[in-house]
């Protein structure tokens, strides 16, 4: 899912910009000027020579459909992504470092063939219904094309099948009234680019900025072919060495590795995204937004929303699992820092491409309306606790929490289990339980939407 555009106006807009610029301004700004002065110094060299291009267009045209800064403003149009025709991604090294050993022999077997056909059928059911909340809450959605990701394609450098269409999150990022294209770093991911093209071109011809980042070539030498992964504890060791699986050959980067908050982006050094990935958004995105890069205790690093998730001015979810290595900067900045309770998803369950801290990977409405799953009754009264209302699904029904006044629209649609499982199993698993004989079930909304599974955000 993807934030296009946000409401302007009042204290949030452009104005959110100028407000957490003030509150880090004296002390991550300082931190990250010290140990990037190259970057600012070649800013500054070329601001003069600008000038003159700056005066010759309105940066936000006042009937621009893109403005965007943060996660929080109130949100009015929105890109949803679709799960039609999403395919298992090849087993190469760079997959294989991004999961787990007792999921390889599903990828070996399956890549490049599409996912059961039960689970995607209910996949896209969920995500339509997803679109008729958004709607009903009066946000505008917009969707990509659909495609066959199964198609085969070959460059000079690699071959490969593609994954999905699922993910605007992952691959486009909104910076004010700009979308920018990210370059990715999966091989079955170089061409997801095409499903959001349409979109992509309405907006620019209604006003909006279009940049593609630098594609990359994903030739061998982007990747580690020894990367040395056999259990968590490996991955422990290797991210407390700073060691990933792609290289600092070329840029790569997957948007959803940023995170934004005004004038300040805040960016992770993933498997997927490197440091010339990064360097790249810094120096694009400069002068006007400072790009920070913050770390953390996580044995696989790959997109931020689930470790380190911005959901207010100045409050921020932070897993207590992954502790940020900055976190004493935000707290002395004067941020609220909030940890989420534990996911009631049980440690066993199957979860191919995602951890179980997407219970906290939410989608922000505004600052007094979210989006949660509704098996995750802990972090619900977390925001209640905040004085955040819900909405979510309960038992077939639509639940929006507003004013504190419940409002219930009857849907024809019981959250089901989704996520991909082995071929074998798909064919005999049947309709999902009722009640308390139901075991834990994801939803689309916590295993797609919000994260690293079959879906979106």
């Amino acid at each position: 899912m993807l934030r296009v555009r946000c409401l302007r106006g009042g204290s949030r807009g452009a104005e959110a910009v100028h407000y957490i610029g003030s509150r880090l301004g004296r002390t991550v700004t300082g931190w990250v000027q010290r140990t990037f002065q190259s970057t600012q110094a070649a800013t500054a060299s070329s601001r003069n020579s600008c000038a003159a291009d700056d005066k010759a267009t309105d940066p936000l045209p006042k009937d621009c459909p893109v403005s965007s800064y943060n996660e929080w403003d109130p949100l009015e149009e929105v890109i949803v992504g679709r799960a039609e025709n999403a395919c298992v991604p090849p087993f190469t090294v760079e997959v294989k470092a991004n999961t787990y050993e007792k999921y390889w022999t599903f990828y070996q077997k399956y890549g490049g063939h599409h996912f059961p056909k039960d689970h995607l059928k209910k996949a896209v059911a969920e995500i339509e219904e997803m679109c008729n909340i958004l709607k009903m809450e009066g946000v505008t959605v917009r969707r990509p094309d659909t495609i066959d990701w199964s198609l085969k394609y070959k460059t000079p450098d690699f071959e490969s099948t593609g994954l999905y269409g699922a993910m605007p999150r992952d691959i486009l990022i909104v910076v004010g009234n700009e979308i920018i294209e990210a370059p990715m770093a999966w091989r079955a991911r170089f061409f997801e680019y095409r499903a959001y093209r349409a979109i992509i071109k309405d907006y620019f011809r209604r006003g909006a900025k279009w940049t593609t980042a630098p594609k990359p070539t994903m030739a061998d030498e982007l990747y580690d072919q020894d990367y040395p992964i056999h259990s968590v504890e490996d991955r422990h060791k290797l991210a407390a060495q700073g060691k990933f699986v792609t290289t600092e050959f070329e840029p790569c980067f997957d948007a959803a590795d940023f995170i934004r908050a005004g004038r300040d982006i805040f960016a992770q050094r993933s498997q997927v995204t490197n440091y010339m990935g990064i360097e790249w958004m810094r120096k694009h995105l400069a002068p006007d937004y400072r790009v920070h890069i913050i770390s953390f205790k996580d044995p696989n690093p790959m997109h931020i929303d689930a470790t380190f998730n911005i959901i207010g001015p100045g409050l921020v979810l932070s897993n207590p699992d992954r502790p940020c290595h900055q976190i004493d900067l935000f707290k002395k900045a004067g941020w609220t820092i909030v940890t989420p309770p534990i996911p009631v998803i049980p440690d066993d369950h199957p979860l191919w491409m995602s951890s179980k801290w997407l219970s906290m990977n939410v989608l922000m409405l505004d600052e007094k309306r979210v989006m949660v799953d509704a098996n995750e009754v802990p972090i619900q009264k977390m925001f209640e606790k905040l004085e955040v209302p819900s909405c979510y699904f309960v038992d077939g029904q639509y639940t929006s929490f507003q004013q504190s006044q419940p409002q219930k629209v009857s849907v024809p649609l019981r959250l089901t289990f989704v996520m991909p499982i082995p071929w074998e199993e798909a064919s005999t698993a049947g309709p999902a339980m009722s009640g308390a004989e139901a075991p834990y079930s994801p939803t689309l909304i916590d295993q797609a939407c919000w994260g690293l599974g079959l879906g979106l955000k």
